[in-house]
């Protein structure tokens, strides 16, 4: 494996406490390359659906074909194959044994109803995103576990991250094959990563036969993200009815291409807008299909606020795929327009805010929606931050900090 990934103690645990680990994630993001390794290292046997003569097989007798298979049993690409869950169930409720499947899927499992009902209880469930920032750096971030502690004060130093390194960053994005490939092939490589899944991968999931409107409503959904998502606004320029392009949001969040953030709010206070916003799961994805290069966010700013805020969201969304603390993302935003990006609320009830800036100055009226956020939050409220690209921390009054974008990985 190149690349060390955060969530593979993860992975070893779930396989000692439970019948069936479930790896969800994109295609692409390393889920076979981890569930291959697994397999050379404790002796499960592998099948992967995207071989056509295992795919028909199994459909046609999932019984029969999950008896002549030895265990611990790999099987790859599950989504392509619901009508086996009923098997699976039955062979693990006679064996009682633990880690007897490994299955993985690019798809989100409560969009399979036969998987999750039938297997619900005996199996744990993780979800593989693309690499985070530490992950290509080698580093596991804990990030997550220290802004939660009362008493956490800021390191002393943290890695400067260039100018040049956060541009190339947000438009290569996390996925393992891009890495170290030329902005051409790169180029290539997302096209025909975006063909496969909006054309064959969103039929295995659904019933869908107009998937030419899919590559258009990605596009519109890149030139909206960090945005409050406006369905209506969305349907209208898409030209696709209402009730439809619910169902289309779905399926992309299914396979994990987009990101809808719900909003913060607390029930007394009706100001607040309750609209989601709306987040591509990886930024050189996003970065491809708004054709966006390090020359066009060195002249466009605002496109480099917008990518930069979709970045610093996901990375954290990362990090609580490992993180010790179970933590939920939101948004805030009252209706007169004050905002903050990224509300993190664990589940004790606390909350901290992070604001994103992409800016190296920072200003006292930057924390104003975070100010607005703590008197929303009251006793709730640990701290509020804002993430820039400088490379001193900087305290500005009680629980109120900036520090640089970098403090998420170093």
């Amino acid at each position: 494996m190149e690349y060390k990934r955060n969530l593979m103690d993860l992975i070893q645990m779930a396989l000692e406490a439970s019948p069936i680990l479930l790896l969800t994630g994109a295609r692409q993001t390393g889920k076979t390359t981890i569930i291959r390794d697994l397999a050379e290292a404790k002796g499960f046997k592998y099948i992967s659906f995207d071989d056509l003569n295992f795919l028909a097989a199994a459909r046609q007798d999932p019984m029969g074909f999950l008896n002549n298979l030895p265990r611990p049993l790999i099987l790859d690409e599950i989504q392509r194959v619901p009508e086996i869950a009923l098997a699976i169930k039955y062979d693990v409720d006679k064996s009682n044994l633990l880690g007897q499947f490994a299955l993985t899927g690019s798809a989100n499992p409560l969009m399979l109803p036969k998987l999750n009902d039938s297997l619900a209880g005996r199996m744990m469930i993780l979800n593989l995103w693309p690499l985070s920032k530490g992950e290509l750096l080698n580093h596991k971030e804990t990030f997550l576990d220290t802004i939660f502690q009362k008493n956490w004060k800021p390191s002393a130093s943290y890695e400067i991250w260039t100018h040049d390194d956060m541009l190339n960053s947000l438009i290569t994005g996390g996925y393992p094959r891009v890495q170290k490939m030329k902005p051409a092939m790169r180029q290539e490589w997302f096209n025909s990563y975006l063909t496969t899944i909006l054309e064959r991968d969103v039929q295995d999931i659904s019933n869908i036969s107009r998937v030419k409107e899919l590559p258009i409503l990605m596009q519109l959904l890149a030139n909206r993200t960090s945005n409050l998502l406006n369905v209506a606004d969305v349907s209208t320029a898409a030209r696709i009815p209402y009730a439809t392009l619910t169902s289309y949001l779905s399926i992309l969040e299914a396979l994990f291409l987009i990101i809808r953030q719900p909003a913060w709010y607390v029930n007394r206070n009706k100001r607040l807008t309750k609209s989601p916003k709306i987040y591509l799961t990886d930024t050189g994805v996003l970065s491809y299909l708004l054709g966006a290069t390090q020359e066009t966010l060195v002249r466009n700013t605002t496109l480099l606020g917008q990518i930069l805020e979709n970045f610093i969201v996901q990375e954290v969304r990362k990090q609580t795929t490992w993180s010790q603390f179970r933590v939920k993302l939101f948004h805030f935003r009252t209706q007169s327009g004050t905002e903050v990006d990224l509300v993190l609320e664990d589940m004790a009830g606390n909350i901290v805010g992070i604001e994103i800036k992409s800016s190296s100055t920072i200003r006292s009226d930057d924390f104003k929606g975070l100010k607005v956020l703590a008197e929303e939050a009251q006793k709730s409220f640990v701290r509020g931050i804002i993430l820039y690209p400088g490379t001193e921390a900087v305290a500005f009054e009680h629980n109120m900090i900036a520090l640089p974008i970098s403090a998420l990985w170093t």
